[in-house]
């Protein structure tokens, strides 16, 4: 079970410490600079302990009088593990906190690995599964806080008051103070009154880019979408995406589902468009998380025509598309030295035709590369007949993929003469994809 993790006011707060050796010495160390009283208890207590500044020693045995000051917490740091118990027992009978040293079932409180520098602070725990890793994080922690945290806090809290004010919006305000301190952190120091002034005045417009989140889990998405998400002030995101994505936003930026698939619209696209330009319009930066890569097949081309269109500051961040992404999923690589030169990925879903496919069978029938048709599951029968039709080998491997983040994950394998009943014995379900071609034949799954 994780230990929540709770920051205390401690200063000119009476801690009690008994034990005067290296363990003792470590655990003071730690919470001195947080402004508590330390008394050391210890009948003998090393010349570090002594020297340190703001702390009472009393060089005797631990008794339980010693517990009848008001106390915030107590460290059991001793080398005898019945004093160290015994001492747990009482705090525990009085409510007092207390940590026990090397002893964490009597403990009621553990201590975290911290990253402190005046004002921040980090704790990481792992519950005491392992304290290496929480070394290990602290240190990639401690290599990315700036020296100059001390200054930039205290600048940031006064503009924070100033902004209050000035922006009565709380989201709006929030994303406006995240964007200023990663340019002070960019700077290294705080902005200028005249840098400052000029940032707030031309915050007019908001921005939105367009993030693919990758076919798959949450970590393929890349660094740039991820860093985007985190400092969004409002989300649009669809279906098929990994949820846990969203955990990276901010807790005040808005949520905004747009559910949107193919059958099961629970938005229009000029309705998504308009979203997007208004939430822009409002001053802030927007992410439109969409699964996949936006401009393969995601109609993310119309999403930036329009954000053109309305001059909002855009940008569109690739992603990993459902024609690769599943693919390598299920071990096939869209092309392979010998097999497969080339790959063509192709909608299933068009609008000007009588039967919504492409005009095109007789030219894909006759590639001998990789073909990917998307969104064409309820497709299949008729893709399967129309590439026959135009002379493609019965015998042609196709796979039929549904992973990712599908509700209903499945890998279907079968010549083309026979997977429309392969894949009606399997029950597959949208959303899927359907590839055809030699590499179908291969499984580089990692096992």
């Amino acid at each position: 079970m994780p230990y929540f993790p709770m920051f205390v006011n401690l200063e000119n707060k009476n801690v009690l410490v008994v034990g005067g050796g290296k363990v003792a010495l470590r655990k003071i160390q730690k919470i001195l600079p947080y402004g508590a009283k330390v008394t050391v208890i210890a009948p003998c207590v090393l010349k570090e302990i002594e020297e340190l500044e703001g702390i009472v020693v009393k060089k005797c045995f631990f008794e339980e009088k010693h517990l009848e000051m008001e106390l915030s917490m107590v460290i059991a740091a001793t080398d005898d593990a019945q004093v160290n118990g015994n001492l747990s027992l009482l705090c525990k009978e009085r409510k007092i906190p207390v940590n026990v040293v090397d002893c964490q079932e009597a403990c009621s409180f553990i201590f975290p690995a911290l990253v402190q520098k005046g004002d921040f602070s980090v704790g990481i725990s792992t519950g005491g599964a392992s304290p290496t890793a929480s070394v290990y994080y602290k240190e990639k922690i401690q290599a990315c806080v700036p020296e100059n945290i001390d200054e930039l806090l205290d600048w940031l809290e006064e503009k924070r008051k100033e902004l209050k004010k000035r922006i009565p919006n709380q989201a709006k305000r929030a994303g406006l103070l995240r964007t200023i301190l990663e340019e002070c952190i960019e700077k290294g120091r705080t902005l200028t009154e005249e840098e400052l002034s000029s940032y707030l005045n031309g915050r007019n417009i908001g921005s939105v880019a367009l993030v693919g989140a990758g076919c798959g889990k949450a970590d393929l998405i890349t660094v740039r979408g991820l860093r985007l998400l985190a400092q969004c002030e409002a989300v649009v995101y669809d279906d098929l995406i990994d949820v846990r994505l969203l955990d990276t936003v901010s807790e005040t930026a808005q949520r905004i589902y747009v559910g949107k698939r193919s059958g099961l619209h629970s938005a229009t696209q000029e309705e998504i468009n308009q979203t997007l330009i208004s939430l822009a319009k409002s001053g802030i930066k927007v992410v439109r998380l969409k699964g996949g890569d936006p401009y393969v097949f995601g109609r993310g081309g119309e999403e930036m025509l329009a954000l053109l269109e309305a001059g909002i500051p855009c940008q569109e961040v690739p992603g990993i598309p459902s024609a690769i992404g599943l693919a390598a999923e299920a071990g096939i690589p869209v092309t392979h030295r010998g097999i497969s030169q080339g790959v063509h990925i192709i909608t299933a879903h068009t609008s000007d035709t009588e039967d919504k496919l492409p005009k095109d069978f007789d030219v894909y029938a006759k590639l001998s590369g990789t073909l990917v048709f998307l969104m064409g599951l309820k497709q299949l029968p008729n893709i399967a007949e129309r590439l026959l039709e135009a002379g493609k080998s019965g015998d042609t491997p196709v796979a039929v993929l549904s992973g990712g983040n599908s509700p209903n994950p499945a890998t279907v394998r079968a010549p083309l003469s026979q997977i429309v009943q392969a894949v009606a014995e399997a029950k597959v379900k949208s959303p899927a994809i359907i590839m055809i071609g030699e590499v179908t034949s291969l499984n580089l799954k990692k096992i």
